[in-house]
């Protein structure tokens, strides 16, 4: 067994040896590094694992709140920040704008967060906006699956940080394989 294991070991060391000299990267080893940088930033924090939940569970909430897993393939991983104002929920096909600060995980180190972009702090990024749960508006479909997950489980200005790999992010940036950290508040459009 042990030298079963070493000759795995060794093919492995081989292959990532003849892989480095090429510029390309395979998309199964872009989805490999999301992962190693997502556990990096989370090795940090406290991490409650996946369970169904519904939008009765309490959260804990604050700056010190646990990230919580939300789905099983662990593309989504939330902290409440704001746990917002109960019985303000999204309906269907809602506009909801959002604030947004959001940063690359690829380049979290040493427990620093990078230089973040979004429209939390410049207005002159504009605003942002999706319908809630309908993604033929291409409003919706613009910003992926992620941003809208909180609004299944809290109210409408609720505050979250979170953790979106690249499947359930921006459509436009799928093939690109970067887990982003989001701080996001979300609120009712006024019309």
């Amino acid at each position: 067994m042990k030298i079963k294991t070493l000759l795995i070991a060794l093919g492995a060391v081989i292959a990532a040896a003849l892989t480095a000299c090429d510029d390309t990267r395979s998309y199964a080893e872009m989805l490999s590094d999301e992962n190693k940088s997502v556990n990096m930033f989370l090795v940090d924090h406290k991490v409650i694992g996946y369970e169904k939940r519904d939008s009765t569970f309490q959260f804990e909430y604050g700056p010190d709140a646990p990230y919580y897993q939300i789905d099983e393939e662990a593309q989504i991983f939330m902290q409440v920040i704001d746990p917002g104002t109960p019985d303000n929920r999204v309906k269907y096909d809602q506009l909801v704008y959002m604030r947004f600060q959001r940063y690359n995980l690829n380049y979290y180190k040493d427990g620093e967060l990078p230089d973040g972009s979004g429209n939390n702090s410049d207005l002159t990024n504009g605003s942002a906006s999706f319908r809630f749960n309908n993604f033929q508006a291409q409003s919706s479909s613009q910003w992926g699956e992620g941003v809208q997950v909180p609004l299944i489980y809290l109210p409408l200005d609720c505050e979250v940080n979170l953790i979106v790999k690249s499947q359930m992010g921006r459509y436009d940036e799928i093939s690109t394989v970067i887990p982003f950290l989001y701080n996001l508040r979300y609120f009712k459009s006024q019309i």
